[in-house]
C-alpha cells in the first residue's frame, strides 16, 4: 500500500484530475479496477526496427520497409512471373522483412544447437522478444520460475517445416527434433518449459486477428486469476513461396509493392514480417509492486463475421457490432475515442468496409473533436498473424511520445472511403 500512496503522492494537479474524472468514470458504468490490465513492459522485432525505440524513429519518420524478397528466402526469379495466371508462379516481388531470422544463441537458452538446427526461427524469436519484454518490465525470468505465469502467443505459419520438401529424400531431414521443432503449440509451450512457467500456455491461430485475441485470452486469463502475469506475444515470418502463390492467385498482394492504407491506388497489401510481446498485469498488482504502466487495457471483445460473400470477405455490421461491445465492457462512449490504429490493409474491398463500419459508430459534425485513424501497414506491411501487436505496440509509443503520425503511402483518399458525418480524420502529417 505504501507504494501506490508514494506514487499518488508524486502526481501532478493534471494527472489527479485525470486519475479522479477516471475512478467516477468506473463508478457510474461498474467497471472496476480490478478489470483493468497494465502494460507493463514490450518487446519487438519489425522491419527496420530491432526494439520499440527503433519501430518508433521509423514510424515517426513515415519510413517505408518494402524491399524484393531477399535471396536467403528463396529463388526469386524461379518463382516469379507477372502474369496472375502463371501456374506455379507468385505475380509479386515484394514483401516486409527481418533480418539475421536465421541467428540465434541456442546456449543461452540452455538448447543444444543441434534442436535448434530443427526449430522453426519463429520459436526462436518468441523466446528472444520474449526475454526482451521481461528485461523490459524488470523482471527476472529465474523469479518467475515455478509461478503462475501465463504465456499466450498467435501463430500460424508453417512455412518452416516445409523447406525439406524442397530436397532430395526429404524424410531423411527427419528426427528427433523435428516435431516439437516445427509444433505450433510448442510455440508457447517452448517459453513456459525454458523459464518454467506454470500457468495457462497456449498458441492461438485466428489468422490476421491472432495478436489480438492471444491478448483478449491473456486479459481473462489474469482477471480469472488464473495467472499474476502474462505474456501476449505473436510471430510471423515467411520462409517458402507456397502462401505468396496462393495470395497471389487471390490478387490481395500489392504488384507494386507498396501498401497504401485507404489510399485511391490500393491495390492490396505487402506481406509482412514481425514479432512482438507484451508483459501484462493486473493494474492494481502493477501499481502495488511499483511496475512502470506503460498502457493500461480496460476490455477487449471478439467476434466473427459469420457468412458473407466470401470466406475471406470483410462484414461491416459484425465489425459495428465487436468495436460497441468493447466500448460498451470499458465503460466508454465513442466520443471519448480521440485515435483508432485501424486494420487499414490497402485492399480496395477491406479499407472502404472497414471506415464505413467505423464511420457508423464514430458519427460527429464539423464541430466534433476529430478521432484520427491511421494504419502501421503502411509503414511495413500486413504482418498477418503479429499485425495486431504492431498496431498496439505503436500506439502505446504514441501515447508515449505524445504525437500522432501522417499516414504514410497517402496520396488521394478512396473515393469510396466517405467520411462525411463523422468525426473521423485521417492525418496526412
Amino acid at each position: 500500500m505504501n507504494s501506490i500512496k508514494d506514487r499518488l503522492a508524486r502526481l501532478t494537479p493534471a494527472q489527479r484530475a485525470l486519475l479522479d474524472r477516471r475512478l467516477r468514470q468506473q463508478a457510474s458504468t461498474g467497471t472496476r479496477p480490478s478489470d483493468l490490465i497494465a502494460v507493463v513492459g514490450m518487446a519487438c522485432r519489425f522491419p527496420g526496427a530491432t526494439n520499440p525505440t527503433e519501430f518508433w524513429d521509423l514510424i515517426a519518420r513515415g519510413d517505408c520497409r518494402f524491399a524484393e524478397i531477399p535471396s536467403d528466402r528463396w529463388p526469386l526469379e524461379d518463382h516469379f512471373d507477372p502474369e496472375p495466371e502463371t501456374l506455379g508462379k507468385m505475380s509479386v516481388r515484394w514483401g516486409a522483412f527481418l533480418d539475421q531470422v536465421d541467428r540465434f544463441d541456442p546456449v543461452f537458452f540452455g538448447i543444444t544447437p543441434r534442436e535448434a538446427a530443427r526449430m522453426d526461427p519463429q520459436q526462436r524469436l518468441l523466446l528472444e522478444v520474449a526475454w526482451e519484454a521481461m528485461e523490459d518490465a524488470g523482471l527476472v525470468p529465474e523469479h518467475l520460475s515455478g509461478s503462475k505465469t501465463g504465456v499466450f502467443v498467435g501463430v500460424g505459419q508453417t512455412d518452416y517445416s516445409k523447406i525439406p520438401v524442397q530436397y532430395e529424400n526429404p524424410l531423411e531431414y527427419v528426427d528427433a527434433h523435428s516435431g516439437t521443432g516445427n509444433a505450433l503449440s510448442i510455440a508457447a509451450n517452448r517459453i513456459s518449459y525454458i523459464f518454467n512457467f506454470q500457468g495457462p500456455s497456449m498458441s492461438v491461430d485466428t489468422a490476421c486477428s491472432s495478436a489480438l485475441v492471444a491478448i483478449h485470452l491473456a486479459m481473462q486469463s489474469l482477471r480469472n486469476r488464473e495467472c499474476d502475469v502474462a505474456l501476449a506475444g505473436a510471430v510471423n515470418l515467411i520462409m517458402t513461396p507456397d502462401a505468396m502463390i496462393a495470395l497471389s492467385k487471390a490478387r490481395m498482394l500489392s504488384t507494386d509493392g507498396r501498401c497504401r492504407p485507404f489510399d485511391q491506388a490500393a491495390n492490396g497489401y505487402v506481406r509482412g514480417e514481425g514479432c512482438g510481446t507484451l508483459v501484462l498485469k493486473r493494474l492494481s498488482d502493477a501499481l502495488d509492486e511499483g511496475d512502470q504502466v506503460l498502457a493500461v487495457l480496460r476490455h477487449s471483445a471478439v467476434n466473427h463475421v459469420g457468412r458473407t460473400s466470401g470466406i475471406t470477405a470483410p462484414n461491416g455490421g459484425a465489425q459495428k457490432s465487436v468495436i460497441r461491445a468493447a466500448l460498451s465492457g470499458a465503460g466508454l462512449s465513442p466520443s471519448d475515442i480521440s485515435y483508432i490504429e485501424a486494420h487499414g490493409t490497402g485492399t480496395p474491398l477491406g479499407d472502404p468496409i472497414e471506415v464505413q463500419a467505423l464511420g457508423e459508430v464514430f458519427r460527429g459534425d464539423g464541430d466534433s473533436e476529430p478521432c484520427y485513424l491511421t494504419s502501421v501497414k503502411g509503414n511495413i506491411g500486413h504482418t498477418e498473424i503479429a499485425a495486431g501487436l504492431a498496431g498496439l505496440i505503436k500506439v502505446i509509443l504514441m501515447m508515449k511520445h505524445g504525437r500522432i503520425p501522417g499516414q504514410p503511402q497517402l496520396d488521394q483518399i478512396n473515393p469510396h472511403i466517405h467520411m462525411e458525418g463523422t468525426r473521423l480524420r485521417i492525418p496526412r502529417q
